[in-house]
């Protein structure tokens, strides 16, 4: 069974309004954006406990395909231990996922303001951008399925090793189909992670283009 995860490493840049420079529905554009970031940070705090509780669940797995069915008991606890461990991460991935929802309800209280910016060049720099990270939070829903499936999976095969007659065929199988799950996620987090750079990227470009002074946060 493939491990190799690599979830959502790519975060959003927090950046402080240094003078008021731009007008004033663009600040408005402006605070909505950073409290998105604020309100994200939980989504990114989340990451750290799923990659490790993601690498506790690797360990066991390794240690029951070394066991031989004389070494049942073993490997129904280790088992059993696993799935305590999908469940914790199914609870990250939720608190994950609701700052992530918090943050787009944030977010979209901008499409309004954006249609009130008098300059084209602004406006159409901020539609660009607000397009970018709807379709980020949108690839991220895609990516939240797809890692509930595969924690579905998951539990499905740990609980199939805890039956003795089960087939070998049958785990194979199991195993394969939670790899393709895999694959999913990983394709997800790549084009997430692609969106992240492209968002941060334009966000920048429109501060620029409305003439808002910011600096990013930890500047002097």
């Amino acid at each position: 069974m493939s491990r190799n995860k690599v979830l959502l490493t790519i975060g959003l840049f927090l950046i402080i309004l240094s003078a008021c420079s731009g007008g004033r529905v663009e600040e408005q554009i402006h605070s909505h954006l950073e409290e998105t970031v604020v309100l994200e940070q939980e989504f990114e705090a989340q990451q750290s406990d799923i990659t490790e509780l993601e690498k506790q669940e690797q360990e066991i797995y390794a240690q029951v395909i070394d066991l031989s069915m004389e070494e049942f008991d073993e490997i129904t606890e280790l088992s059993q231990e696993a799935i305590k461990i999908i469940e914790e991460r199914s609870e990250k991935i939720d608190a994950e996922r609701e700052s992530i929802v918090s943050a787009r309800e944030e977010f979209e209280q901008i499409e309004g303001l954006l249609e009130d910016i008098e300059a084209e060049n602004v406006r159409t720099k901020g539609e660009e951008m607000y397009q970018t990270m709807v379709a980020r939070y949108d690839i991220y829903d895609e990516l939240y399925e797809a890692y509930k499936e595969s924690l579905k999976l998951e539990n499905e095969l740990y609980t199939m090793l805890q039956e003795e007659g089960v087939e070998q065929q049958e785990l194979n199988d199991h195993i394969e189909m939670v790899n393709e799950t895999y694959g999913k996620i990983l394709d997800a987090n790549d084009e997430f992670n692609e969106l992240t750079i492209e968002y941060n990227n334009l966000k920048q470009e429109f501060y620029e283009e409305a003439g808002i002074e910011v600096t990013f946060e930890g500047e002097d």
